[in-house]
């Protein structure tokens, strides 16, 4: 592993910098200092500052609204966002670009490419995610939402659940089915379908921290062009593969950056309420310190793979296993810092509400109880641990494949 940035890079680096100084106010924080409404506007602005001067999408090619600029541009980009506390973009464009644009890039066809990525560089259109069903979570691909070809149009039935920003996207990009006669892996297709349609319904799930930001999404004869199809018809699981490599690797060097400032955060609220010194908690302290220095290497890895011009592959699924588990350990420990104060929490929220809190947030016993409750379903989304642990063992260490119980046509899976 060679993570030295180039010369190329490191002016980049001073270009982001000097960009942040020019813009940010000269006390800022971080997003996290900012009031509720004060902080939504902040974004639409940003966002919009960001489009005007190409530092949305900065990897992708320039015909198509990027500013042509490498894979790890696009990562110093994101390393002086994370310090300065300042996002990449607003909550669907994690969808709109980091997921189906870099999807639309490496499966699509030309004419998708022309058509949608600009689109979702200015904004006109937002995006969600159409994977996960009642039925088939973990087990993505047993997904039973059917898309039917009647003329020129895909109608497609079923339904989607955990849909994140479901309800401020204008598309979805959907998993169907198109051959239930195929093996479950096969016969799936990936549809680009618009939400603002009659036979597209969207109802709110409220989390365990009383926020909306999951939605479940029901299609009645829905439909999307014929031409809508990512790559080839039936060929839906490879391009969905594709966009999970994207998301699961996308925070690669940004995840330690955060996790560091919030485990600074939280050794501080250690002193300050006497458990620093306890011999157990400085233990954990340590741990966290370890595993967080270990995600900053396996970002520098990500960076020697960029520089050799490589995808995320399989092994962004090691870098998705170990920040979950790691987040979903170390918010445990803090509720032992809080001690009974972490029974009945009290103070602001916590201002995201996955991951850890916006860098710039003040602290408080509820925003720390939220960020735990809030981590707990990191190893669930994007895979579960279990399902990242069998692609490392199956894609990356190329160990013999557990025995499937489950193989043959689609349809008859569940008669057996």
């Amino acid at each position: 592993m060679d993570p030295t940035y180039s010369p190329e890079a490191d002016t980049y680096r001073q270009k982001i910098q000097a960009f942040l100084s020019e813009h940010l106010p000269t006390d800022w924080k971080g997003i996290g200092a900012l009031s509720g409404d004060a902080r939504e506007t902040f974004v639409d602005q940003w966002r919009s500052l960001l489009a005007e001067n190409k530092l949305l999408a900065v990897s992708w090619p320039t015909e198509y609204g990027g500013a042509g600029l490498s894979e790890v541009e696009r990562i110093v980009l994101a390393e002086e966002f994370a310090k300065a506390g300042v996002p990449e973009g607003n909550d669907n464009d994690a969808f709109s670009i980091t997921m189906v644009g870099n999807a639309i890039i490496q499966c699509g066809s030309e004419e998708q490419k022309r058509h949608f990525l600009p689109r979702i560089i200015s904004g006109v259109d937002k995006w969600c995610q159409g994977y996960s069903e009642p039925d088939s979570g973990s087990d993505l691909a047993n997904l039973g939402t059917r898309a039917a070809l009647d003329g020129d149009e895909w109608r497609i039935n079923g339904q989607k659940v955990w849909t994140s920003s479901g309800h401020t996207a204008n598309w979805i990009f959907v998993l169907c089915r198109t051959d239930p006669e195929s093996p479950k892996h096969k016969g799936i297709s990936f549809i680009l379908v618009p939400m603002e349609q009659e036979g597209v319904e969207i109802r709110p799930i409220i989390n365990i921290n009383k926020r909306h930001d999951f939605n479940e999404v029901f299609f009645s004869d829905a439909k999307a062009p014929k031409e809508n199809v990512v790559g080839d018809v039936h060929d839906g699981w490879r391009v969905a593969n594709v966009l999970l490599g994207f998301e699961r690797g996308h925070g690669a060097t940004t995840d330690a950056i955060r996790f560091r400032e919030e485990l600074d955060r939280v050794s501080l609220i250690a002193q300050d309420n006497g458990v620093a010194e306890d011999p157990n908690m400085r233990q954990d302290l340590a741990r966290a310190h370890s595993k967080v220095e270990i995600m900053r290497w396996m970002g520098q890895r990500a960076v020697t793979e960029a520089l050799a011009g490589n995808p995320p592959g399989p092994e962004s699924s090691l870098h998705k296993l170990i920040w979950s588990e790691y987040h979903n350990w170390f918010t445990e420990k803090t509720m032992h810092i809080l001690g009974a104060e972490a029974m009945a929490p009290s103070g602001h929220g916590a201002v995201n509400g996955i991951g850890t809190d916006a860098i710039g947030a003040q602290f408080s016993s509820k925003s720390w109880v939220q960020t735990m409750l809030g981590a707990r379903p990191g190893t669930i989304y994007a895979g579960t641990s279990e399902v990242q642990r069998n692609i490392v063992g199956d894609r990356v260490l190329g160990l013999p494949r557990e025995p499937r119980a489950d193989s043959g046509p689609w349809n008859e899976i569940g008669k057996k």
